[in-house]
Parts: structure tokens; C-alpha cells; sequence
């Protein structure tokens, strides 16, 4: 959240789109599956008069207005794991609102917490909405990457999906890796990867005017409230917390989340990933020498190994 940078991208070609869609439809599937009810996954965080569902109860959505937002969270915790939502954020003129859906070590924004962020930050009618990420750790984050998206992300639902395990965490949209954030054994008090608490999953809806948009200049119109965001599909293949330490974490390469082949990008997965380093990426806290003059230690780690 801390950056007002932006840096402006130039469209990529039809061509290069065409390849893109080529790639990914040929990678290989990361499959979950979807839990049955919100109520046995999530309790409501506040303004339970904001939170309402399907009649079916499959589809969730959180309401934003002058007054408060809202937001939810599961009702375990993990540590390492596949954790994947479908979402279809706020349209129209969405401009400073902030949806928000992450895992952190608590319940509130604590000065140690460990956090892994997905931001949908709002924008003007016909202005592309921007994804921001962001990784926590020990209360330290400043890890911010932002991304434009190939498609209207509030048209249709799409699937945001975290790969989290002792090596790395991914950042997926509709199984297509946007940002690659790598562990390494070579630094012996590791300050930069979140790997030793467990966290709960959370989603909320809440203003963000005075940075979200444009570096705060664009201000949230409450006459176009309520705005609305919808979720549906959670997922998770992962290692439930039980303290004082649940048995999955001490026992690795026992579940696909945390074998050799999550440790690192697939072929295809790498395809994909280049075609967005290329084409979608707005911002990136590793390239960005007038903020950091001496680069964090974690940006010499490549994504590709």
C-alpha cells in the first residue's frame, strides 16, 4: 500500500496475445476442491449488515458505503498450501476502493505479523483496474508489485490462487503465475519470506481514497455506492494449524502443495510468466533504485530456478 508509483506500460500486440492464451491453455491444471458452504470456512469480521449471499448460498458478497465496508475470514489457520477464490470485483466507477484478499498471522494489522496480500484497486469507468501484491514479514512489507490484467475483472468472475510452501510463494490469476516471490537457504536470518506462521485467509471490501487510485488524487464517488464485490468457489489444499504444531508441516513432499514440482515454475508455467513480465507488470519494488538505492536482499534470488 505504501507506494504512489506508477509506472505505464505500452499495449502488447494481438499476436503476442494470441500466444498467451495458446500458453495457457496448455499448461497443466492446479486442481481444488471447492468447499462446500461459506459457513463452514469463514466467519463474518464486521459489518455483518453489509455481507450478504445467493440464495443458494454459493455466491458472497461484500458491500462498501459511506458508512463501512466488510469482510470475512476463515476460521482456520495454515501454514503452507494451494488457496484459491473466485472473485468479481466492484464495476462502474470503482475508483478508491480497495478489495482486499490476503492471508496474515492475525486479526488485525499487528507490528509482527506475516501477510500475503492481493489488492484490486478501483479505477475510473474505462480505467483498467490494477492489481497490487504485497508480502509481509515480522511487520515488514514495502514488497509491493502491481500488474494490469488481460481481461475486465468485472464481467465475470475470475480465479485468484496463492502457492504457498517453504520454497516459494506464486501469485496466480486463472492458473497463470503473475509474480514469483523465491525463499533462499543462503541468508541465515531470513527477514523477507513468511514462512514460520501460520495465517488465516481473509477478504474485505473497505476505502482506500487517499492512496488506492492514481497515488490518492482520485477520490471514491459515494454517490455510486454501495459498491459491491462477489466471491464464490473458495478452495484450499493445505496445512491446518494445530498447535502446539500440526504433524503436515514437520512431515514435507506428503502433499503436492509442497513436493518438488510446487518448489519451482513448470515449463508452461514459465511461458506464461514471461509473457506477463513483459507485457503486465506496472510496478515492481525491485526495479525501483530511486526508492531503494540498495536493493532488498531478495531481489537478487531469480524466480526461474
Amino acid at each position: 500500500m505504501e507506494t504512489n508509483r506508477r509506472i505505464v506500460t505500452s499495449c502488447s500486440s494481438m499476436a503476442a496475445l494470441f500466444f498467451f492464451i495458446a500458453a495457457l491453455m496448455a499448461s497443466s491444471s492446479i486442481a481444488a476442491t471447492p468447499t462446500q458452504s461459506f459457513e463452514e470456512n469463514f466467519n463474518i469480521m464486521w459489518s455483518e449488515n453489509h455481507f450478504t449471499t445467493s440464495e443458494d448460498g454459493e455466491i458472497w458478497n461484500l458491500s462498501l458505503d459511506n458508512d463501512t465496508g466488510c469482510g470475512f475470514q476463515t476460521k482456520h489457520m495454515y501454514r503452507f498450501g494451494w488457496f484459491s477464490m473466485k472473485l468479481k470485483l466492484v464495476g462502474g466507477d470503482s475508483a478508491g476502493v480497495v478489495t482486499a484478499y490476503y492471508m496474515c498471522s492475525e486479526n488485525g494489522a499487528g507490528p509482527e505479523r506475516d501477510e500475503i496480500d492481493f489488492e484490486f484497486l478501483g479505477n475510473r469507468t474505462g480505467e483498467p483496474y490494477i492489481i497490487q501484491t504485497n508480502v509481509y514479514k515480522n511487520g515488514t512489507g514495502n514488497r509491493e508489485m502491481r500488474h494490469s490484467l488481460w481481461f475486465d475483472p468485472t464481467k465475470d468472475y475470475h480465479t485468484y490462487s496463492i502457492l504457498w510452501n517453504n520454497h516459494q510463494l506464486v501469485f496466480f490469476v486463472d492458473k497463470v503465475p503473475i509474480r514469483v516471490y523465491k525463499n533462499s537457504d543462503k541468508v541465515p536470518n531470513n527477514d523477507f519470506f513468511p514462512n514460520q506462521k501460520p495465517m488465516y485467509l481473509f477478504s474485505s471490501i473497505w476505502n482506500g481514497d487517499d492512496w488506492a487510485t492514481r497515488g490518492g488524487l482520485e477520490k471514491t464517488d459515494w454517490k455510486k455506492a454501495p459498491f459491491v464485490s462477489s466471491y464464490k468457489d473458495f478452495a484450499v489444499e493445505g496445512c491446518r494449524w494445530k498447535d502446539p504444531f500440526p504433524a503436515c508441516v514437520s512431515t514435507t513432499t506428503e502433499n503436492w502443495w509442497d513436493q518438488s514440482d510446487a518448489w519451482h515454475l513448470s515449463k508452461t508455467q514459465k511461458m506464461d510468466y514471461a509473457w506477463v513480465q513483459r507485457n503486465l507488470v506496472v510496478y515492481d519494488y525491485c526495479k525501483d533504485t530511486e526508492r531503494f538505492p540498495s536493493l532488498p536482499w531478495e531481489c537478487s534470488i531469480s524466480p526461474w530456478a
